[in-house]
């Protein structure tokens, strides 16, 4: 069976002695991407390179601009990102120190206080949506697509949106904390209603489109075991 050891074998292969190497990693919301991303960057360290993980998630718009724009329902579709801010930031990185912004899933927004700075490290991992144009559209060496059965994600995500929804009681200030009026049931079922009406649509429209522009395609069960990974281009 494939695992983590087997895709840093194939970023080290992929990279050889190229510094930043930079790689996205995609695929579906709740597909696992930041935790793929953070056990990569754990396995590269141990071999001696210094990793860092940017989120594309600092590249949305803030709430406020997507309003604006009436994109408030399209969060996470390609027209919700500053596109040329992300590819500007992660060339500047190839050269030198650059400013990264940050995202909080818990106020759903920008947060300015996640702001940081970060030295061009030896791999930078690039983790999130907004990648859907393949490697060469922001810049990247190399692309891994995270795979899984439709009904598997939404699996996911419907647990990540409830265990937000359950952390929210305790902090007033959570975004979801507007929905603790609800049960868990309807929960679940405001998790089914964003599923179908949002994620789903833009994962049919255009994240799986990465699929077929990625070099790694790493394939997960439902248990966000890793199933198959499949080099799509070689060496």
């Amino acid at each position: 069976m494939p695992g983590l050891a087997d895709i840093a074998a194939l970023l080290r292969a992929r990279r050889g002695s190229r510094a930043p190497f930079l790689v996205g990693v995609t695929g579906a919301v709740a597909a696992g991407k930041s935790t793929l991303a953070e056990q990569l960057r754990a396995s590269l360290e141990a071999g001696g390179d210094r990793v860092e993980i940017v989120s594309t998630d600092g590249f949305l718009m803030p709430n406020a601009t997507l309003e604006a724009k009436g994109l408030s329902m399209r969060k996470g579709f390609p027209e919700s990102y500053d596109a040329l801010a992300m590819r500007a930031a992660l060339a500047a990185l190839r050269h030198g120190p650059a400013e990264v912004p940050g995202y909080s899933h818990v106020i759903y927004d920008i947060d300015p206080a996640l702001a940081r700075r970060i030295d061009p490290p030896d791999v930078l991992l690039v983790e999130g949506l907004g990648l859907q144009d393949g490697p060469a559209a922001l810049g990247l060496d190399l692309l891994v697509y995270l795979d899984a059965d439709e009904a598997h994600v939404e699996a996911w995500f419907t647990e990540r949106l409830v265990g937000l929804w359950r952390a929210a009681e305790r902090d007033p200030t959570s975004f979801y904390a507007r929905f603790r009026h609800l049960d868990e049931a309807g929960a679940r079922a405001f998790a089914a209603q964003v599923w179908r009406s949002i994620n789903l649509p833009n994962l049919r429209e255009h994240i799986i489109r990465a699929r077929d522009l990625a070099d790694l395609v790493v394939t997960k069960g439902p248990t966000h075991e890793i199933v198959a990974v499949r080099e799509t281009s070689p060496a």
